[in-house]
């Protein structure tokens, strides 16, 4: 099933509770948290004490993305504040399986977040196991004004392939300037959350998310028929 994530980041945070309850009401589901610590990625970005403050504005899912050095310094924050997920960088984590091991028992889902320039094979039949979902960047973290990047479309088939035969139905997260004109494309290759930011809050939200659904809806009823046709 697809998933739609608002980006908070490019959100006007002086009305951050009328904005996290527009995107629930206009059929989003998740709400796209980054959270940077300017070593990592070169920017800082939001924190647990803001996400801790809009919780109760919106029951959506907070799917938090750490763009964090050994993000376990701050993954206890994260989930007291109210992190529903919890996604960490590959190549941020000396030990990706005992970071893994830890926010899973803070209650929380986990994901594994791969640069554009990481290869798909770093993820093991252990790791995929382990994790809830894979996001895949189709931008460089941390840095503004970037484009998608075209290739990431046969990354994003591959790691489709990868968890089909090893978790058929696990999540894949694509993330960096999904646009109207590309979120069919990263849908087809085999993304099933959409993360978008731009591209929904500039001009009228409400109507861009329903938009955005409407593109990716009808790939969703084309697998229903197919599953119907071979029953």
């Amino acid at each position: 099933m697809y998933k739609l994530a608002v980006s908070l980041l490019e959100m006007d945070y002086r009305f951050l509770d009328q904005g996290l309850k527009e995107i629930e009401a206009a059929g989003a589901d998740y709400v796209h948290i980054d959270a940077m610590d300017g070593a990592f990625v070169p920017n800082l970005g939001i924190g647990p004490r803001l996400i801790e403050r809009i919780r109760s504005s919106t029951e959506l899912v907070f799917d938090v993305h750490m763009m964090v050095q050994e993000p376990m310094r701050l993954a206890e924050r994260m989930v007291r504040a109210g992190a529903d997920v919890i996604t960490v960088h590959y190549e941020a984590c000396e030990k990706i399986k005992e970071t893994l091991e830890g926010i899973q028992r803070m209650g929380v889902k986990t994901g594994i977040a791969l640069n554009p320039d990481t290869a798909p094979e770093v993820l093991t039949e252990e790791l995929l196991r382990q994790i809830d979902v894979v996001h895949v960047m189709t931008t460089c973290p941390g840095v503004e004004g970037q484009t998608f990047i075209p290739q990431s479309l046969r990354k994003i088939a591959i790691l489709r392939g990868m968890l089909d035969n090893i978790r058929p139905g696990m999540d894949l997260e694509v993330d960096g300037n999904i646009t109207m004109e590309n979120v069919k494309q990263a849908a087809e290759a085999g993304a099933n959350i959409l993360v978008s930011g731009r591209a929904l809050v500039k001009g009228n939200m409400t109507e861009n998310i329903k938009r955005m659904k409407a593109v990716v809806e009808p790939l969703e009823r084309g697998k229903l028929h197919e599953v119907c046709a071979w029953s």
